[in-house]
This record gives structure tokens, sequence and C-alpha cells, in this order.
């Protein structure tokens, strides 16, 4: 055969060869067509390969493919395929339109809005692509607020933004990321994780869901396995600065709290309040731990009988997290100890409601019956003996207080003041009286009210109470005598 010939005969065979690989290509892109609209996207995708397979330089194949992979969610191999088909064909308009949106739905508004003003020149009254131009401009106005919002601090406003972004960035990790993290900001800590998790699922070495997950089990107070996952993440992304400055902060703060805890149990309480107020200066975000610490400092202040700081240490516990038992429990000690009482039951109560065990009943009772007995008269306080006092002492302190505002020592002093005398020696009486009285004085101490008991303890005749105890002439070295006379309150009172 000729050259010529031979030329020819190659030249018709590759022809042929072309045409049959085409109409195989095509049977195989109608059978993808057939399983899209099915929506069985897997099989779809199955058949759109083998037509690429067979026609590799064929724009609309690569299209094709792009779409199904886009309803498979997988954004970024559809973004590789849109773009290899505006390679081979700059004016196929539906790939220039599905490369804009694989790039937005990854979070490159920038892109995206390039592609769909591409599309605009080859179709200019193109509907779709002046919708998703729209769309693109919003997500870079949601970026920039959410970039302004997280420089103020003001999470809520970045997690408005992000859910308005993902609406169109529906598979931009970038922006789950920051939502997520500003979701652990706000203390909603599941939803953050969720979040986390949902991208690590897809991405197991994102760096930026790993520093999440650390830094909701940071801010829930579970150091170890945050600084774990804080490593992983500077592994996998060793300039991750968020990351390192997290888990040196996690160790600096587990470590500056084990020193506190130590020195309490030492009974070192003074370094203990200085290891905890150390502590509290690390990382003021992490509220949980913190909430801790200010008990924790609030307990020592206890023990050094620093009671009002204790007190503002676990206010300050409880507005950082409002659910914590041992704050309340805590605070509401140190009212007793002051005898605030009214206080301390609103926050027994406060315990109560959220955990009604036997324990928290008791304390709450006994709260109670203290603020009922605070409402009395304090008897104990009238004659300036303890509560523990002993039969001896409350008679010392009876004579002591009796003599003290007798109203003969107050004859020549004014009206006034001898009224307020005379109503001290009465209420120095009635002390005397029930505390003096074994079965008066357990009535007493149980909370009962001895006025309702007695009718009127304001009736009682306190000279009576002071003869008796005296002696009233007789041998004690003293004589009293009533001066019918001179109007209540005028005695005469005579030393032997």
């Amino acid at each position: 055969l000729s050259v010529h010939t031979q030329c020819d005969m190659e030249s018709h065979f590759l022809s042929f060869f072309i045409s049959v690989s085409f109409r195989e290509a095509e049977s195989f892109k109608e059978q993808g067509n057939a399983y899209y609209i099915k929506k069985d996207y897997s099989e779809a995708f199955n058949y759109y390969t083998k037509a690429i397979d067979m026609c590799p330089k064929n724009a609309s194949y690569y299209g094709n493919r792009a779409a199904t992979l886009m309803m498979l969610s997988r954004h970024r191999e559809a973004l590789e395929d849109s773009q290899q088909a505006v390679r081979l064909d700059d004016t196929f308009m539906k790939g220039h339109l599905r490369e804009g949106k694989c790039h937005l739905s990854l979070g490159n508004a920038m892109a995206a809005s390039r592609c769909f003003h591409r599309v605009l020149e080859l179709e200019p009254d193109n509907s779709q692509a002046q919708q998703e131009v729209k769309n693109a401009d919003s997500v870079l106005e949601y970026e920039k607020m959410a970039e302004l919002g997280f420089e103020k601090h003001d999470f809520r406003m970045v997690v408005f933004c992000m859910d308005r972004a993902l609406e169109s960035a529906s598979a931009c990790h970038r922006f789950k990321v920051l939502k997520a993290e500003c979701l652990a900001m706000l203390g909603r800590y599941p939803e953050a994780q969720s979040v986390a998790s949902d991208i690590l699922r897809m991405d197991a070495t994102n760096g930026d869901a790993l520093y999440v997950r650390g830094l909701c089990l940071y801010y829930e107070d579970c150091i170890d396995k945050a600084v774990q996952f804080f490593v992983q993440a500077l592994r996998m992304a060793p300039d991750h600065e968020k990351a390192r400055l997290a888990c040196r902060n996690a160790k600096a703060l587990k470590a500056k709290k084990e020193d506190g805890n130590k020195a309490f149990k030492d009974g070192n309480y003074d370094a203990a309040y200085e290891l905890y107020s150390e502590a509290l200066t690390i990382d003021p975000n992490n509220i949980k731990t913190n909430a801790k610490l200010f008990c924790n400092r609030g307990t020592v202040g206890s023990k050094l009988k620093k009671i009002d700081q204790a007190i503002e240490d676990c206010t300050k516990a409880v507005k950082l997290d409002e659910t914590y038992i041992k704050a309340y429990l805590r605070r509401a000690q140190c009212y007793m100890d002051k005898e605030e009482y009214d206080e301390a039951v609103r926050d027994y109560e406060k315990v109560y409601q959220t955990e009604k065990t036997k324990e928290h009943k008791h304390l709450l009772k006994n709260a109670q019956l203290e603020l009922k007995k605070s409402k009395r008269k304090d008897y104990y306080k009238v004659l300036g003996v303890d509560k523990n006092a002993t039969e001896d002492e409350i008679k010392k302190a009876y004579r002591k207080r009796a003599l003290m505002h007798h109203p003969d020592r107050h004859s020549s002093a004014s009206a006034e003041v001898q009224k307020e005398e005379e109503k001290k020696f009465k209420e120095v009486g009635e002390a005397f009286t029930v505390l003096s009285d074994p079965k008066k004085k357990s009535r007493y101490d149980s909370g009962h009210d001895m006025e309702d008991d007695t009718g009127n303890m304001g009736d009682f005749d306190a000279n009576n109470i002071f003869k008796a105890f005296f002696g009233g002439g007789g041998g004690q070295g003293y004589s009293f005598e009533a001066n019918q006379s001179s109007g209540p309150g005028n005695f005469f009172f005579q030393f032997g």
C-alpha cells in the first residue's frame, strides 16, 4: 500500500473509533441523566465518569458530573470538575455557574462573584446568575460584620452573621468553625461541640475544629481532655496560635488550681487564698473554672474569718454559673455565720428547689428556724452571753445587767433615759426568767415564741425577779421599796 493509502486508512479508523467512543460516551451520559432525574446521584456519578473516560475533552460531561457531585455535597470535587469544564470551553455558561456555586458553597464569595459575572457576560439576562451575585454580595457583607463583631466580642452577632452566611455557603468549614468558637464563648457548649464534630466527621485533620472541641472541654472544666485536643490541633496545624495559647492557659490554670487545693488541705489558708487569686487572672473567659475558683477562695475566706469577702466571692461564683450549688451552699453558711438569716433562707431555698435532698431540706429548715428565732427577742444578747452559756454564766450575766439597768441607778437622769433603762431592766428580767428555767430555755432554743406561750410576758414584774434573785432584804445586803407616789418605774434602791 502507498503511504497516502495507509494514512487514509488510519484516519478513517481513528474517525470511526472517535465516532464509536462518542456514541458510547453519549450513551453513558444519557444513563447518567436518567439516574440523576431519579436522584440516584451515586449511579449518575458512575455513568458520567464512564462518559468522561471515553471522551475526556467534553466540557458538558464534566459539567454534569460537577452537578452530581454538588448534590452529593462533594463541593471541592465539584469545583474541580466545573473548572475543568470551563477550561475546555470558556463559553460553557453552566460550567461557570456551577463553578460559582461551588465557590460560594465553600465560602469563597469573591471568586463566586467573578464566575457569576462571567455568566452575565455570556447571558446578560440570566436571572439565576443575577440572584447568585446578590447572594455572594450578602455573604461578603456578613463576613465583614462578623469580623467586626468578633473584634468587639459581640459573639451573638457573629453567630447571627454566620448563620445567615451559611444559608448560601453551606459547605464552608471556616464559617462553621467561627460559629462554633463563638457558641463556645457564649457558653453554648453542646451546640459548639455538635458543629465541630460535624466538621471532623468530614475532615478529621481540621485543626480549627479540633481547637473548638478542646475549647468546649476547657470551658467545661475538663482540662486534661481539652489539652489533648489542643495538642492534636497543633499537630495538624503547628502555627495555630489560638490552640497554643489555650493549651498554655489550660496547663497553667490546672497547675495553679491544684497548688491552691494542696495548700488548703495542708491548712495553709493564706497561701491557698493567694494561689486561687493568681489562678483567677489566667483566663477571664473560662467561666466554669473561674466560678469554682471564686467558690474555693470563698471557702478559704470563711476559714480566715473574712466572711464578707467570702460572701462576695460566692456571689461572683453564682453570677458566673447560676447552677453552681456548692457556691450557694457556701454563701448560705456564711450568711448563717453572720446571722443574716433572710439571705441564708433564700440561698437554701434555691438549693432545695434545684436538688431536693434530705440534707438540703434539713439545712433549709434549720435556716428557717433560725430566721424565726431571730424575729423574737434575743435573750442571749439581752444578757450578753453565748448561746452555750452555763447556768452560772447566765446568773452572773443577770446580776451584772440587772444592776446596770435598775431604775434607781438612773433616778437623776432625764425622763427619756429613765424610760429606756426601765425597758432594758424588764428585758433583762424576761431573759433571766426564760434562760434560768431548763424547760423554758429548751422551748426557747427550739424556736418557740415565749410571749405566745405565757400570754404576755411584758406584764410580769421585773422587781419581783430582782428581789427573788438578790434576796429582797433578807440577808443579801439590799432593801427594795417601790415609791407608789412617784409613778411607774421609780424605785427606792438602798445598799445595806
